[in-house]
């Protein structure tokens, strides 16, 4: 991996490239209100799941099967589909579409407007950017988002919200190396709670967040 791809990528999945991914918590300000997330350990223990068996997986599979296509229109139409909630649903078509409106202004690439996972592969393939790398990146700064919404809503230190998400760098590391290999076929979602937790989201009476 060259100096300047890794440069990019970083920039690219970045907190600070302009997707607005501070707005979402995946259902996690629902979680902790539940108090099924009170404090660092069930925090980590929920963002495991997430990653292992929700939407980490899958927006993996997406991000590599969108990279590896020249045509990413049919993967953005079953990723939607595949979101179990309203909210969810948003979350990726929104972060979506402002990703690929950055991205077609800041490398000056032809990004249609595609669900965030696939946008990113897509990004990524056309800047010729290692898919291994990109997606574990893509998937640890997923986890540091929603580590840093729980610091927000339990509250934790940032000391300890950063132990989470150094704890979950290996998973990242073990799914983006599944996801290299697997394919649309493998596409499976599990963690029910978290999607519960997307629903009761929606009407949720008093919220920061988005989702």
């Amino acid at each position: 991996m060259q100096a300047n791809q890794l440069l990019t990528l970083v920039q690219m999945l970045s907190p600070a490239y302009p997707v607005g991914a501070f707005a979402y918590s995946h259902g996690l300000e629902w979680a902790v209100q539940d108090r099924a997330v009170q404090d660092c350990r069930s925090l980590e223990a929920w963002l495991a799941s997430v990653l292992r068996h929700g939407a980490g997986y899958s927006d993996a599979l997406f991000l590599s099967a969108a990279y590896q296509t020249e045509d990413p229109a049919e993967i953005d139409a079953l990723a939607r589909a595949f979101a179990p909630s309203a909210e969810r649903l948003k979350e990726t078509v929104l972060q979506g579409e402002a990703f690929a409106r950055a991205g077609s202004e800041i490398w000056q690439i032809a990004l249609p407007p595609l669900c965030y996972p696939v946008a990113v592969g897509r990004a990524a393939r056309l800047q010729n950017l290692p898919l291994p790398q990109t997606l574990e990146v893509f998937l640890h700064t997923f986890i540091a988002n929603l580590a840093t919404a729980g610091m927000r809503l339990i509250p934790l230190g940032q000391t300890e919200g950063q132990i989470v998400i150094r704890n979950l760098a290996p998973l990242c590391v073990e799914i983006a190396a599944e996801a290299q290999e697997g394919t649309l076929d493998d596409l499976t979602s599990t963690a029910f709670l978290s999607d519960i937790a997307s629903m009761k989201h929606e009407t949720q009476y008093s919220r920061i967040f988005r989702t």
